[in-house]
């Protein structure tokens, strides 16, 4: 679970960008602006990195009303193995997945992630787990993410295989599980997935 000031600073930045966004008074704006660069130092100060970078993250500043990213996340298992991939940025490996898009709908981004990432074709069985990514053991991270699990089942005959974003891929079972892109995926995902395929009806975990 992140600590408190950066939840706090997070909460911030989200009322600024918003404020920025409707206000109409000048001053007003001026105030939301200062707000906000109050927040970037402080998130920048925690995270020990530079302020620029901290800016860089935020695209979507004054754009709208400020809400959480979603990010959603595959497992595919079979034979009592996982298929996971690895991160071509940090070498490190997680369920296959990412930002969703823009005009498909949760189910249809996973399945596009898991084509793109691994080479191979599935069809999305259930929802296993919603998670409000702060409030778990993930890096901690200046934005807000809600995070979509899925259980998948693979519905051609292709091996897996890395795509342009993966160094490589393969299935793994529980007690043999490589090291983690831990702002990506978790063990806790990974054992949640294994113990959701084991129900006829698995239930969907949410905070």
């Amino acid at each position: 679970m992140e600590q408190i000031w950066l939840t706090w600073a997070k909460q911030l930045q989200a009322i600024a960008s918003t404020g920025v966004h409707f206000a109409d008074d000048p001053y007003d704006r001026e105030r939301y602006e200062e707000v906000a660069h109050i927040a970037q130092q402080m998130l920048s100060a925690l995270g020990s990195v530079p302020i620029e970078k901290i800016e860089g993250l935020v695209t979507d500043f004054a754009k709208g009303y400020a809400t959480p990213r979603i990010d959603v996340r595959g497992a595919v298992i079979q034979n009592d193995q996982i298929l996971l991939v690895q991160e071509k940025t940090d070498g490190l490996w997680s369920l296959p997945g990412g930002y969703a898009d823009v005009g498909l709908s949760a189910a249809e981004n996973v399945a596009k992630e898991i084509s793109e990432e691994a080479n191979i074709q599935v069809g999305v069985r259930s929802l296993y787990s919603v998670r409000h990514k702060a409030k778990h053991a993930y890096s901690e991270d200046a934005r807000d993410f809600y995070k979509f699990f899925f259980l998948c089942e693979q519905t051609d005959d292709a091996d897996p295989t890395p795509g342009l974003e993966t160094g490589n891929v393969g299935f793994f079972p529980l007690n043999e599980l490589p090291a983690l892109s831990q702002g990506r995926v978790i063990s806790e995902d990974i054992t949640a997935a294994f113990h959701a395929s084991r129900q006829a009806t698995p239930p969907a975990l949410f905070d």
